[in-house]
């Protein structure tokens, strides 16, 4: 038996034994608590598929005996042995033949040849009805210039109108909108963006004004002009380029009027004029005929001058086409004195006329000279047809039926040697392929109402995907060509040639 001291003894000696333990235990380290996750993937159940196929000797016996198992055709034998000569002869001719050399399939069928990018209009202008009378591109080709007049009858002398620039490069360009508009105090017929300078436009106007304008100028743009004086034109200006003088790096003014007068300026910008260089009259006793042209001359009259183009080539020589259907190659450094009565003027015109082209039935609105080719030009007035002639014969290689309608403007394509387009008075732009053997326009930009003239037209040399075309009701749009008709083919320029060496009949 354990007495109660025992006892007591006991209990006290196994709680000391458990505190240590607790103790110990206590003393103990612990570490960062383990994260675990469980994931499960499943696979997507694979099949496995197989074909077989007859051994390949097993499918050519079948063949085999199919094909003399069939009864020949009558006669095939001896039809394949009679034309066997003749077959072999031709493919001989095919594989020596040129024909088809530097030929290209185009596998793409392009269904837009033209697409309208914008639609220009100044509202003024619309609500004046006035008309657009010439459009130019500058010479980065992100702004079209155009001009606004008048071409139907009447005295508009005095009636107010504008010049206005967009730039097709701003993004958000409101085409209702133009970024610079500088009015004009009489009607604008004349427009010539400079070949180097962006802000610098040429101007000739129906009073027969010539005008330079600066365009980075907004405040006051008029840079150069003739004013009123002996020297200059007294009838509408119809024609404006920029010539390269003898400087270099500089340009004059060249401007042709229906006075029978092409005058040669340089810019003043300190004096702000124009200082007449050279001066040319064409006066109807001078103009050299050929034996195609029935034209006789009477009296002392002038030629009035409706068209002027200058020759890329060269610099010597321009065209100047007349009121009364005279195509005429000029002469620069002609030194034969004008027949013309003297009125004051502070230079002495020449006559400038050496080649005569066979006489058209009308006025020639437009001559545009080849970029291509030297000798080749083309030209167009109201008889409704464009011609293309060569500087060295004077009956035209060839005459297209573009419109029954006036065609006011003619141009060839900067890229394409065998590509014109031409603006007529039916308010459609033609544009013709030489290279094709239909005499069918390639493609027909119509835009506008009825009795809506396509007045003038010009190809972007720096971008030759967009043309612009001018028309009666007050707009400019830009055109977007296709590579069909933008892209040079391989055979070109040799099939331009061949055309140059045709005799005309």
């Amino acid at each position: 038996m354990f007495t109660d001291e025992a006892l007591d003894s006991v209990s006290i000696n196994s709680l000391w034994r458990k505190s240590q333990q607790s103790a110990q235990e206590s003393r103990s380290c612990q570490t960062k608590v383990v994260h675990s996750t469980e994931a499960e993937v499943q696979t997507v159940l694979a099949t496995i598929s197989s074909t077989q196929t007859e051994p390949q000797y097993q499918v050519t016996e079948q063949l085999l005996q199919q094909n003399h198992e069939e009864p020949e055709p009558p006669g095939l034998k001896d039809f394949l042995q009679r034309v066997e000569d003749t077959v072999i002869r031709e493919l001989v001719r095919n594989a020596r033949s040129h024909a088809f050399d530097g030929f290209q399939v185009n596998w793409e069928e392009h269904s837009n040849l033209v697409s309208c990018l914008h639609r220009l209009q100044h509202p003024s202008s619309i609500e004046r009805g006035l008309h657009v009378t010439s459009v130019s591109w500058s010479c980065t080709g992100s702004v079209i210039a155009c001009a606004y007049g008048r071409i139907d009858d009447g005295d508009w002398s005095t009636e107010r109108s504008y010049v206005c620039t967009w730039n097709l490069d701003r993004r958000g360009q409101n085409p209702k909108q133009a970024d610079q508009v500088i009015d004009v105090p009489t009607a604008v017929t004349a427009l010539c963006c400079h070949p180097n300078k962006p802000a610098l436009i040429a101007g000739g106007l129906y009073s027969g004004e010539v005008v330079v304008w600066d365009t980075s100028q907004t405040q006051d743009p008029m840079l150069a002009q003739t004013g009123m004086s002996a020297d200059s034109h007294r009838e509408p200006v119809y024609q404006v380029a920029w010539v390269p003088l003898q400087e270099k790096g500089e340009f004059g003014v060249l401007s042709a009027s229906s006075g029978g007068r092409v005058l040669l300026w340089t810019v003043d910008s300190d004096l702000g004029s124009l200082v007449l260089s050279a001066a040319f009259a064409l006066v109807r006793q001078q103009v050299p005929h050929s034996s195609s042209s029935s034209f006789k001359a009477r009296g002392s009259s002038t030629v009035g001058v409706t068209s002027l183009a200058l020759s890329p080539w060269d610099s010597d020589t321009f065209l100047v086409g007349s009121e009364g259907g005279l195509l005429l190659r000029c002469s620069f450094s002609s030194q034969t004195l004008a027949a013309a009565p003297s009125e004051g003027q502070s230079v002495t015109p020449r006559a400038p006329a050496v080649f005569s082209f066979r006489l058209q039935s009308g006025p020639i609105h437009s001559i545009h000279c080849s970029p291509f080719h030297r000798n080749l030009f083309v030209s167009a007035g109201t008889d409704g047809l464009v011609h293309l002639h060569s500087l060295l014969q004077a009956n035209p290689l060839l005459s297209l039926r573009v419109s029954d309608s006036y065609v006011f403007e003619v141009q060839w394509s900067p890229t394409r040697p065998l590509v014109f387009a031409a603006a007529t008075g039916q308010g459609e732009v033609q544009i013709f392929d030489l290279g094709r053997r239909s005499p069918r326009p390639a493609a027909t930009i119509e835009q506008g109402g009825a009795g809506q003239a396509a007045t003038c037209l010009a190809f972007n040399y720096h971008n030759p995907h967009l043309l612009a075309v001018g028309r009666t009701d007050g707009t400019v749009s830009i055109w977007q060509l296709s590579a069909d008709l933008t892209e040079q083919n391989p055979r070109e320029s040799s099939q331009l040639e061949q055309i140059a060496n045709q005799v005309a009949g």
